[in-house]
């Protein structure tokens, strides 16, 4: 993976990348200053992060900072004027906007990658390889009492059923709330919350008996550690797991979802800013798989890329 990121840094379109962000001079890559500030979704943080190793890497001047205050934590940086980018799991709301608006933030939006949210129990949980989407419904619903595995289904253990889950200002709380549950936000609230997947992972790894969500990504870092729950999102139609194919393809309904990066548009006039969202579309397709996201079709982010010149300017 090394080798060829460093292959692509190589490339005339990287080349015409940092050459047209430094004023249209051409110029050595490497030649960018300045500093990128991301905050966010924890899920995207994952491709944050790699995207900004590899931009520093090319651009040794610049400094990115990432951090994972979760969706609507990021937004309301974003709306306030005090952050460059927003990473975030799900859209951007009508409140939200409307909060960017009157502070004056106008921004692009880029679909980035594709993710499967993936349930999933302590590792040694032998009793359950699959549930129906009207489980994880009564599971989660706002008014469940179930605190037991056989509540669930009697054929489950008798054994308590701890919960772990997304933080209220995290996208994927949202998109779960409203995919299992049918209504957004309405969740019970005896459930160990996070806005951080690595933290959820932990409390569901460390935990006989447990249950919990993060992003695709999270799970394939600790498949060791864990046992993964396909989901029948008809409750009959056949069990399917997240993994690269069910997610490229999209079969693994409800829980597939994209990705977003929103860019402050005032931001994109400093050249690192811009310089890094370039670089983030030019090398999406490269960079995604090691992250444990599925990367959009390349016609996708051409056509985000020139959507971004066409807004904005060379």
């Amino acid at each position: 993976m090394r080798d060829l990121l460093r292959s692509l840094r190589a490339t005339p379109l990287i080349a015409l990348i940092f050459g047209a962000c430094a004023g249209g001079e051409a110029g050595p890559p490497g030649g960018l200053t300045g500093t990128v500030t991301i905050d966010g979704s924890s899920t995207v943080q994952i491709i944050a992060e790699a995207f900004a190793e590899e931009f520093q890497i090319a651009n040794p001047r610049s400094r990115v900072t990432v951090s994972a205050t979760g969706t609507g934590g990021g937004f309301e940086q974003f709306c306030a004027g005090d952050t460059d980018i927003s990473d975030a799991s799900r859209r951007i709301t009508a409140e939200e906007a409307r909060q960017c608006a009157t502070n004056g933030v106008e921004y692009l939006e880029f679909e980035i990658a594709w993710d499967g949210i993936t349930v999933a129990s302590h590792r040694d949980t032998d009793w359950v390889e699959c549930l129906t989407l009207s489980q994880l419904r009564r599971i989660w619903a706002a008014q469940s009492t179930i605190t037991r595995w056989n509540q669930v289904d009697p054929s489950f253990p008798d054994e308590p059923l701890r919960l772990y889950g997304a933080g209220t200002d995290s996208g994927t709380f949202d998109y779960f709330t409203e995919v299992v549950n049918g209504v957004r936000r309405a969740a019970r609230t005896d459930v160990q919350r996070s806005e951080s997947d690595n933290e959820l992972v932990g409390g569901v790894a460390g935990d006989p008996g447990s249950l919990g969500y993060f992003g695709y990504a999270y799970y394939l870092r600790n498949q060791d550690r864990l046992t993964v729950i396909a989901v029948d999102a008809e409750d009959g139609a056949g069990c399917i797991e997240p993994n690269r194919r069910t997610i490229r393809e999209r079969v693994y309904r409800p829980l597939t979802r994209p990705l977003y990066v929103y860019a402050n548009r005032a931001s994109l006039d400093e050249p690192a800013v811009r310089g890094y969202v370039e670089f983030m579309l030019a090398n999406a397709a490269a960079l995604l798989p090691g992250t444990g996201y599925h990367a959009l079709d390349a016609e996708q982010y051409q056509s985000s890329l020139d959507r971004l010149v066409r807004e904005t300017g060379d």
